[in-house]
Order: C-alpha cells, then sequence, then structure tokens
C-alpha cells in the first residue's frame, strides 16, 4: 500500500509537468506562465502567420515583429539578389505595367506613336549599293487581257452602264485596263450585248460609242469592230431575228456622230454576199438619205428611256396610244407599245387617261374598248395592281374638276366603276372608293 500510493504520486507530479509545460508553449513559443497571457500568445502567432504568406511580395524588407506585436519595417535595403529578381515594378517611376521607353522601344516596334521620319540617305559605302538604282522610276504593270478575260471584264462594265447610264464612269473603268489589242472589239461587245437589250439600251450605246471615241477609242477601232460585227450577221441573226435592220440603225447612226466615216457603205457597194450584212447595209444608206432629204433625226433613231423622257412627253405618247387602240381595236399592238415605252411605274397614268378619256366620249363603244384593254393588260401582268388603284383613285380625286366639264360625270363613273368589278378588273374595296354625286 506504501509503495502503491508513491506511485501515484509520481503519476500526478509528472502529469501536472507536462500540462504545465503544454500550457507554456503556444504555436512553437514559450511562454511563462506568470508574465505572459495564453491570448497575447495568439496574437503574436497569428500576425507571424500573416507575414510568411506575404514574404513572397515583400521579401527583402526585414520586417520584423515588437514586443507588443506590431510589424516594425526596418529601412535596411534588401540584400537577396532573389529579392530583386521578383520585384518588377518600373524603376523610371511610370507606374507598373507601362511600356518602357514610351512604347518606342521592344522587339518590331517602329518608334513612338506619332514620330515622323525623313527620307533616308543612299549610303554609297553599301555593298549592295547600285548607282543605276537612283534614277529608276518603279511604275505598276497591268498586264494585257486575252479572248476570255476580256469578255469577262468588260461584259460587266456594260451592264452595268445599261443601269447608270453614266459613260465617264465607263471611260475611267477601260482606261485603267490594259486592252492591247483588244481594244477594237470593246464596241462590238457593246452593240451585241444591245442587241439582245432594249430599244433604250441601244440608244445608251450609241451614245457610249460616241462618248468614247477619241479618249479610249479611235475611228479606226469602231470601223474595225463594225466590219466584224457585219461578218457575225449570221450567228447574230439566230439569237435576235431583227439583228440586220438594228445594226444598220448602229451604223446609220455613227456616221451621222462622225465616229464612222461616210464611205464605210460606199466600200461595200458590189462585194457584199450574205443577205443578212447587205439588208444592214441598205438600212443603214436608206436612214441617211432620209436625214438628208426629208429631215429624220437620226440622233433620235432609238428614242430615250422611259426614265429619261419628260414627262410631258409621256403624257402624249399615252395618249396617242390610246387613241390608236381606239381607232384600230388592236389589243396586242397596244400591249407591245406600252412595253416599249418602258415606263412600268407610270402605268398609272395610262389607267388615269383612259378612264379620262370613257368619261368624255359618252359612248358605250369606248366604255367596251377600254374595258376590255384593261382587262387584257391586267390579265398580263403588264399593269400591275397597284399601278391600276392608283389611276383610279387619281380620277375620284379629280371628280369634283372633271363633272365642270362633264356634268354627267359621276354617273358615267359608276356604270365604268361597277362593270370594271363585274369584270373582274377591281376589287370591291377599290370600287366602294368611288364618289358619287
Amino acid at each position: 500500500s506504501v509503495f502503491s500510493s508513491q506511485r501515484n504520486i509520481n503519476v500526478n507530479i509528472s502529469d501536472n509537468t507536462f500540462t504545465g509545460n503544454v500550457n507554456n508553449e503556444i504555436n512553437g513559443n514559450w511562454i511563462s506562465a506568470p508574465t505572459g497571457s495564453i491570448h497575447e500568445a495568439r496574437l503574436k502567432a497569428k500576425v507571424k502567420r500573416r507575414l510568411r504568406k506575404n514574404s513572397s511580395k515583400d521579401s527583402g524588407r526585414g520586417d520584423s515583429l515588437s514586443d507588443n506585436g506590431d510589424v516594425v519595417r526596418s529601412v535596411v535595403p534588401p540584400t537577396s539578389p532573389k529579392g530583386k529578381l521578383l520585384n518588377r515594378r518600373s524603376k523610371m517611376g511610370k507606374g507598373r505595367g507601362l511600356p518602357k521607353k514610351g512604347g518606342a522601344g521592344g522587339k518590331g516596334v517602329w518608334g513612338s506613336p506619332g514620330e515622323v521620319y525623313g527620307e533616308d540617305e543612299v549610303d554609297v559605302k553599301d555593298p549592295n549599293y547600285d548607282a543605276e538604282q537612283e534614277n529608276c522610276v518603279y511604275e505598276t504593270v497591268v498586264l494585257p487581257l486575252d479572248d476570255e478575260t476580256f469578255e469577262k471584264t468588260v461584259t460587266p462594265i456594260v451592264q452595268e452602264y445599261f443601269e447608270h447610264g453614266d459613260a465617264n464612269e465607263v471611260a475611267e473603268l477601260l482606261a485603267e485596263l490594259n486592252l492591247g489589242c483588244m481594244r477594237g472589239d470593246v464596241p462590238m461587245l457593246a452593240v451585241s450585248l444591245a442587241l439582245e437589250a432594249k430599244a433604250s439600251h441601244r440608244e445608251l450605246t450609241s451614245r457610249l460609242l460616241s462618248e468614247l471615241c477619241g479618249c479610249v477609242l479611235t475611228a479606226g477601232d469602231v470601223e474595225a469592230s463594225f466590219h466584224k460585227l457585219l461578218k457575225e450577221l449570221p450567228d447574230l441573226v439566230l439569237d435576235t431575228p431583227g439583228a440586220p435592220q438594228m445594226l444598220g440603225q448602229f451604223i446609220a447612226r455613227a456616221v451621222a456622230d462622225n465616229i464612222l466615216p461616210k464611205s464605210f457603205i460606199d466600200g461595200y457597194k458590189g462585194r457584199v454576199d450574205c443577205e443578212y450584212a447587205r439588208a444592214a447595209l441598205d438600212r443603214a444608206a436608206v436612214l441617211l438619205r432620209m436625214s438628208r432629204w426629208t429631215g429624220l433625226r437620226i440622233d433620235s433613231l432609238w428614242g430615250s428611256g422611259g426614265g429619261q423622257r419628260p414627262v410631258n412627253q409621256l403624257i402624249k405618247e399615252v395618249n396617242l396610244l390610246l387613241k390608236e387602240f381606239l381607232l384600230s381595236g388592236d389589243t396586242v399592238e397596244a400591249e407591245r407599245c406600252l412595253r416599249e415605252l418602258e415606263v412600268p411605274h407610270f402605268h398609272h397614268e395610262f389607267v388615269y387617261e383612259a378612264v379620262i378619256m370613257v368619261l368624255e366620249s359618252k359612248g358605250d363603244r369606248t366604255l367596251q374598248m377600254i374595258l376590255q384593254l384593261l382587262k387584257s393588260l391586267c390579265a398580263s401582268t403588264v399593269i400591275t395592281v397597284d399601278q391600276l388603284r392608283r389611276g383610279f383613285e387619281r380620277v375620284y380625286l379629280d371628280m369634283a374638276d372633271l363633272s365642270i366639264d362633264v356634268p354627267c360625270a359621276y354617273s358615267l363613273l359608276e356604270q365604268f366603276v361597277e362593270q370594271s368589278f363585274n369584270a373582274g378588273v377591281i376589287d370591291k374595296k377599290l370600287r366602294d372608293l368611288c364618289p358619287c354625286r
């Protein structure tokens, strides 16, 4: 019993000593129980851990802790070369991340922005120096066009000209090309495209040839092109049956514009075997003879395009077309003449004049013929629904003035509108808009 009690005492003493040692050490720092507290030791350990985390950024500063746990930064410069290498801040005081030398240095840089360089002086002592190169003049070389490239390049230019009608733009585009020996084929290609186009496009082609002759083409080029066209007439007739007559008009127009000599036609007398070429030359000779004897204006042989005509001239041609139809009654011919005017945006004027003619005639024959014509034109979509509606609406708006000259205009209009609706020319909405007295 004595030995067991003594052993328990020794165990208790050793346990107390171990607990005391543990309590006196926190995070590897030994503290004295009477003077320090556990709370202060924990604060110091926390600050040390924070310093270790920031050691990579603040290496070499010589930071330390005071007795109160505050961070003290030493003024001693860093001695570690590794700390200097890790410090990437600018030494010039321009701020972190800014380019050095103001962006004027570095690989692949030509200098600071806005810097103007003068001409480099030639170094005579340079081993690559060549005295003959000082007087050299460098120019852009454009390869001449061959047959295939010529057609692919010039055809879009001519087709675009049919849309805008600016001959100066065509001259500038052709001047940029190296036509070479293909220069004489430009009139030939333009006329070939115009034969398959409208009358207004043929008029534009004649103007184009007149504008190009002198600046891009020569009189010899134009004459050579018409010689080729006469030889190729048998092939052109396959696509365009009226090619001989149209080519004759092109020849007469070129002679009138002084881009083709007057002896061009006389040179073929008695030497033409092709019937198509003979027909073209005969057509040109007849037109030139008529211009001398009857004063025929060859410069307006093709007429002018619909978009280029004055409005008063279009109105006169529309009235003449309607009067000819009332005399002949040929609907097909009237439709062809309306198409040749090439003014689909002006067809509302045709409808307007046709209805006015019905109101002024006061006869049932004119009413039936105009109704038949409008029905045929609407069925063939020559006159669209929008143009037809605009024409009738214009008549509705002018009824107050029309009734002064034609007292029974309202009753005639109601009768014509009702029959147009029954024939399917207009719809119910347009019929209901018809004004009444």
